[in-house]
């Protein structure tokens, strides 16, 4: 057919294309005349084919179509008039004019909200469906016939922009191609408009935007969104009209706590919070809107409303002027679709794809000298407003965002000053706890008081989880790619090796580790986690699965591995910085956000790891304290301690919302020691399985059988060692063994070895405090240990070896004792038969057994217990599958 195409705007201008691509000849098109020097997207590319193009301010005066515009209408002989987008009144003598008359584009599903705000007034009235209509051109407003009408559902959250880029701009497009078709075949229908439910509303403007107060909470929000961008929703506020933006139902979890905002006529006052500012409907609930137009023009974020001019859009130089008019240029060439690159241009909504931000990066570096600019800076500020924001605040070198206010304790220790945050760490700032709680954390070598921590309160915890939430669901860590996602976590790794030393000091003073192991073990071991699962980030993936296909069609099924959301991480008072780390990193690598509770012992490298990863520009976490397996925004707890807490917090679980729990609990791991076995190494590893790390081991060994005819050597040569072991400060470097981790562990232990004495266990060496200051405990043996005691059936997690003996040649009577336990987290044998060593594997029953060695745990191999010892794996790949979760698509073509 021989079109007139009359409109303008982007998407006239894709009709247009989609219409000749569909072989149709465009004769002629009418748009809009250039503005300031910059033709309309329409007419350039019907320029650019060749097509005549007319640009007319008016097609009448005084009621009447001016004969020149129609007369050269007319001599186009078009057959169709195809109206995309118009902003002009056409006159009924070019509407009526062709044989197939003329089709309109309406953004709504009429005959409902009729009119030019027809997108505005959907959101407004909180229309559950919207959509759009083509129509046939009468002489009524938005009154002709219906041709075609497509709907799609409205979320909670849509405004007048994401409702047109996700639907309304792309289906637009394909419903007015689809409708030429049907005029072409003949197939068109003329379906007259029922005037039942019909509606018409004005244009809106700003005038008639202001809010009123006295409606529900959703009402408000929808009337902020409904004008979101334009007019935008005003109120007055502070002796000035505030304009606001980004408004959302979702506050789970938001308490309204922060500054208060009065407002004339609402039901309650706003509330400044760090998420945004909380609003009120007269129904007493609550919406959040994020970002606030000031009278001035200044766009700022809702949450920085009290804090002055230093958190407003920055006031550009003239030379800084400059710079973002050629940052513009740059911006107009990589989206040559964009009519004009203005403040609120999307960089992404413009059709922008990956391989545009590294040119953009590029193209900015080179502009301003080598700048160090990055690839998540744009995913970050991704508006061009907000880009020049970010780039002016490198340029001056005031772009620190990471950096934030810490009150640090100091203390001048093992030849350093070491400088431990103290407060909760929640969103990505140090803060004080709820009624300013806090708690004593001790020196376990001398018993003093190493600081005040601030103790988190359940608020507390709802805030963290509300962070964490929205960093999940809008923050950066969910928009970068998973090769950036390990890039970063690379970075913190290196800091935590830049500040090994500092780690391992803060371990000593904190929970008694010997320093030169802390080096190597609690902080040398997560460096190297950290590293083993950032390598993990760009290797997560799913698979394709054959399944039946539904003939004559064909399917295909494909699986997706997706991170669960908002995971709680619960660690134990042994291994503070490494159990943090072996949990938080395969967390983070999955793109999970987390809610890390440290032991309330040992918060301080916790704390400090908090402050390492504002350094690393790792997206904004949490650390605080309790609830977290009770709340129901936290989606996976990775838990680790005794089986006791485990069960109730597996019950939590369970009740709060089935929320996805891996648990590493208590062990009693046996340790066989056979009688052809390398005996000095037997004895050497035989120490190390139950005294490292002062015996405070989750895979200790908790009770070693040794055959009967190397029974007295071994234990000789044990004692003989256990003499020569230096108990002292964990900071001397000849320091074997240090302080038990708090006073009450040091009681338990105590009682645990009088348990042992009463029963009948033969007590070869210690069983006392030390007589020192602190909370040292001897190393301690136990020898003619039965089955039945209660020191061979309980965990002591303290410097205490329990040795029983076993009849020689007795292979499944010593399995059938070993494996007589609720536990099964480890276990070991000792021999030098290859095939006894193979059995014995095979039949313990602990998630990991150690062969001719012991604790030789490594990054990349799982680890995890069995029975009452837990479920679910830390380390290796196996680690990733906890905070992962598994979705199935099927698609049929």
């Amino acid at each position: 057919m021989k079109i007139a195409v009359i409109g303008q705007s982007l998407f006239g201008q894709e009709v247009y294309c989609h219409l000749r691509k569909e072989g149709h000849e465009v004769v002629g098109v009418f748009t809009v005349p250039d503005k300031d020097g910059k033709a309309d997207p329409l007419g350039l590319e019907a320029e650019k084919d060749g097509v005549p193009v007319f640009k007319y301010s008016r097609w009448r005066a005084k009621g009447q179509a001016l004969p020149d515009v129609v007369a050269k209408y007319q001599a186009l002989g078009a057959e169709l008039n195809v109206l995309p987008f118009c902003s002009q009144f056409i006159p009924m003598e070019i509407i009526s004019a062709p044989r197939h008359g003329s089709i309109i584009y309406h953004p709504s599903l009429l005959p409902r909200h009729r009119g030019a705000s027809a997108i505005n007034w959907t959101l407004i009235h909180g229309d559950k469906k919207g959509g759009f209509s083509i129509f046939w051109a009468d002489d009524g407003l938005d009154t002709g016939d219906l041709l075609l009408q497509k709907e799609c559902e409205v979320l909670p959250d849509d405004t007048v922009s994401t409702l047109y880029n996700r639907f309304l701009f792309p289906e637009g497009i394909k419903g007015m191609v689809q409708a030429v078709r049907l005029i072409a075949e003949g197939k068109a229908p003329r379906l007259p408009q029922p005037e039942e439910g019909a509606t018409y509303e004005g244009i809106q403007k700003k005038e008639t935007a202001k809010i009123n107060w006295d409606q529900p909470a959703e009402a408000i929000h929808n009337w902020i969104r409904g004008n979101d961008k334009v007019p935008g929703a005003w109120t007055e506020a502070c002796e000035q009209k505030l304009t606001f933006f980004n408004s959302t139902l979702n506050t789970s979890g938001l308490v309204p706590e922060g500054d208060a905002l009065p407002i004339p006529g609402a039901h309650r006052p706003g509330v400044v919070t760090k998420a945004g500012l909380i609003l009120f409907g007269n129904d007493d609930k609550m919406l959040l809107v994020k970002n606030i137009q000031l009278e001035d023009g200044k766009m700022i974020l809702a949450s920085n409303f009290f804090k002055g001019a230093a958190s407003s859009v920055l006031e550009l130089t003239e030379a800084e002027l400059v710079t973002a008019e050629a940052v513009r240029s740059v911006w107009q060439r990589i989206l040559p679709k964009v009519l004009e690159v203005e403040d609120s241009t999307d960089f992404f909504k413009s059709g922008a794809a990956s391989v545009d931000v590294v040119r953009l990066v590029e193209e900015v570096k080179e502009l301003c000298d080598g700048l160090e600019l990055e690839n998540e800076d744009v995913y970050m500020a991704s508006t061009f407003g907000d880009f020049i924001q970010l780039l002016v605040r490198k340029l001056r070198g005031d772009d620190e965002e990471g950096e934030c206010s810490i009150d640090y304790v100091e203390m001048a220790v093992n030849k350093r000053t070491v400088r431990m945050p103290h407060q909760l760490f929640i969103g990505g700032e140090f803060v004080d706890a709820e009624g300013a709680k806090t708690s004593e954390t001790i020196n376990p070598t001398d018993g003093s008081v190493i600081c005040q921590v601030s103790l988190a309160q359940v608020t507390d915890v709802d805030k963290a989880v509300a962070a964490a939430k929205d960093a999940f669901e809008n923050g950066r860590w969910g928009k970068i790619s998973a090769r950036d996602r390990g890039r970063l976590m690379y970075r913190l790794a290196d800091l935590m090796e830049q500040h090994q030393e500092e780690l391992a000091t803060i371990e000593a003073l904190d929970a008694g580790a010997v320093y030169t192991l802390a080096l190597k073990t609690h902080v040398g071991m997560s460096i190297q986690t950290f590293r083993y699962f950032a390598g993990w980030c760009d290797k997560i993936q799913g698979s394709t699965i054959p399944i039946n296909q539904a003939r004559p069609n064909r399917n295909l099924t494909l699986t997706r591995k997706e991170p669960v959301g908002v995971c709680g991480i619960i660690i134990p008072w042994n291994y503070p910085l490494m159990m943090l780390s072996w949990k938080t990193a395969a967390c983070l690598a999955a793109g999970n956000t987390v809610v890390i509770k440290p032991a309330q012992v040992t918060p301080l490298t916790a704390l400090k790891f908090a402050e390492l990863t504002l350094k690393a520009g790792i997206p904004k976490g949490s650390l605080v304290g309790q609830r977290l397996s009770d709340h129901p925004d936290v989606r996976k707890i990775g838990f680790t301690g005794s089986t006791e807490v485990g069960k109730h917090i597996m019950k939590s679980c369970a009740i709060s919302n089935v929320k996805k729990v891996s648990l590493e609990l208590g062990g009693k791991s046996p340790l066989i020691i056979f009688a052809d076995c390398d005996l000095n190494k037997a004895v050497q590893m035989g120490m190390s399985s139950v005294f490292f790390n002062k015996g405070e081991n989750c895979i200790a060994a908790g009770r070693l059988f040794v055959e009967d005819s190397i029974h007295d050597e071994f234990v000789r040569r044990v004692v003989e060692e256990v003499r020569k072991m230096k108990v002292g400060n964990p900071l001397d470097r000849d320091t074997d063994h240090g302080p038990q981790n708090h006073h009450a562990h040091l009681v338990k232990l105590m009682e645990y070895c009088q348990h042992g004495v009463k029963e009948g266990a033969t007590l070869v060496c210690g069983g006392n405090q030390v007589p020192r200051p602190g909370f040292f405990f001897e190393p301690t043996v136990f020898t003619d240990v039965e089955d039945h005691m209660f020191i061979a059936k309980e965990e002591s997690f303290g410097p205490v070896m329990i040795i029983s003996r076993f009849a020689d040649g007795d292979l499944d009577a010593v399995l059938s004792r070993a494996n007589a336990t609720e536990f099964g987290l480890a276990s070991g044998v000792f021999t030098r038969d290859i095939n006894k060593a193979l059995y014995v594997s095979d039949k313990l029953q602990a998630g990991t057994v150690f062969v001719n060695t012991y604790n030789k745990t490594d990054v990349a191999a799982p680890f995890g217990g069995f029975k009452q010892s837990g479920f679910g794996k830390d380390l290796g790949e196996a680690a990733l599958n906890e905070y992962l979760r598994v979705k199935t698509v099927t698609f049929e073509y």
